[in-house]
């Protein structure tokens, strides 16, 4: 399977936070010709384990992290004529909602729209000023109260339907690509892996729960205690609206992150790496952990070394979100390269900041 095939099968499946469980089997599938073992932690972190050539009795570790879960939403209420109300799953932007497609995840899933007052009926000055809030937004299914209390309950998932798109230039534009698109990089690298002698051990770690607060990088970190860590997310891409100082550029190679959270010495790694192997990348100035995996992996018991790389991203958190698949290709070789560079000397190196 190609990356534009597995990211779109990646992106397609529902795997919304709280409700990862989906996506696994497609994990397993896409993992198991370069790696060595899967673990599944209590939380359902997901982890893809590839041995490396140490004959150390504990050989070192390095953690990446890219979560799965996606932004959704969830079933408040069934109201007597059938609407739907909903409360969100993550950071979503209800300006971005209405006329969005949407699958309700029930005792089978059922088809809707998200509808609202339409603008014929508004003010001229609700017209020219205002946004829908959430609680004026509701799911239209074609379904009576009565019928939907059969198949549906307070609680239920809803997530996006959208379907992947291909467009120009390597373009992929769809929903979940924060950060399916991180899963694909680990994928794509330990691919790569498999032509390259590395050291240390690898956990491809797919990682819950970070769209409500990196719960599953805690845990996962926790557990398995590497010797150091880069979490694996996206980044804003260059848009209108929006300056360089703010955003990445796309097509550009992934973006390693610059600030006091980040171990100086993984960040010279990888910089180092793709200047030697002629990877192109960027510097992202980056003043906080928070937002990323990076958050939770760097105090997990007494710390962990820890860096980030990003994916330019455009349209966060909607579901047209858009991403260059080469961006994807040149950080997995980024991140093979520079896990193929870590010995015993560098190592040793990570032990005081």
């Amino acid at each position: 399977m190609n990356s534009q095939e597995l990211i779109k099968e990646l992106c397609e499946t529902t795997a919304v936070t709280g409700h990862e469980t989906n996506i696994v089997p497609l994990l397993k599938s896409a993992f198991e010709d370069f790696v060595d073992d899967f673990q599944i932690d209590k939380l359902g972190n997901f982890a893809a384990v590839k041995k490396g050539n140490s004959d150390k009795e504990n050989p070192p570790k390095i953690l990446l992290a890219a979560h799965m879960d996606e932004i959704g939403l969830m079933v408040k209420k069934i109201d007597e004529n059938g609407f739907i109300k909903f409360s969100t799953v993550g950071g979503i932007d209800p300006r971005t909602l209405p006329g969005q497609k949407v699958k309700v995840h029930g005792k089978e899933s059922i088809t809707g729209i998200i509808g609202a007052m339409p603008p014929h009926l508004l003010s001229a000055e609700d017209m020219d000023s205002k946004a829908y809030k959430l609680d004026e937004l509701y799911i239209d299914t074609g379904y009576s109260e009565e019928e939907l209390n059969e198949i549906i309950s307070i609680g239920d998932v809803i997530s996006m339907d959208r379907e992947l798109l291909s467009l120009h230039n390597d373009y992929v534009s769809g929903k979940a690509l924060d950060d399916r698109a991180g899963v694909l990089m680990m994928i794509e690298a330990a691919k790569e892996l498999q032509r390259l002698n590395h050291e240390i051990d690898v956990y491809f770690v797919a990682t819950v729960q970070e769209e409500i607060g990196v719960k599953g990088a805690i845990t996962s970190t926790y557990d398995i205690f590497p010797d150091l860590g880069i979490a694996i997310d996206v980044c804003h891409g260059l848009m209108p609206g929006v300056n360089n100082s703010e955003a990445s550029k796309m097509n550009d190679g992934p973006a390693i992150a610059l600030g006091p959270q980040v171990h100086q010495d993984i960040f010279a790694l990888l910089k180092d790496e793709a200047s030697k192997r002629s990877i192109p990348y960027q510097i992202e100035t980056n003043n906080s952990p928070f937002g990323t995996d990076a958050a939770g992996m760097q105090i997990a018991r007494s710390g962990v070394a820890t860096a980030l790389i990003s994916i330019p991203l455009r349209y966060m958190h909607t579901s047209v979100e858009l991403i260059s698949l080469n961006d994807v290709k040149y950080g997995a070789q980024l991140l093979a390269s520079s896990i193929a560079a870590i010995d015993d000397e560098f190592l040793e190196g990570l032990r005081c900041y």
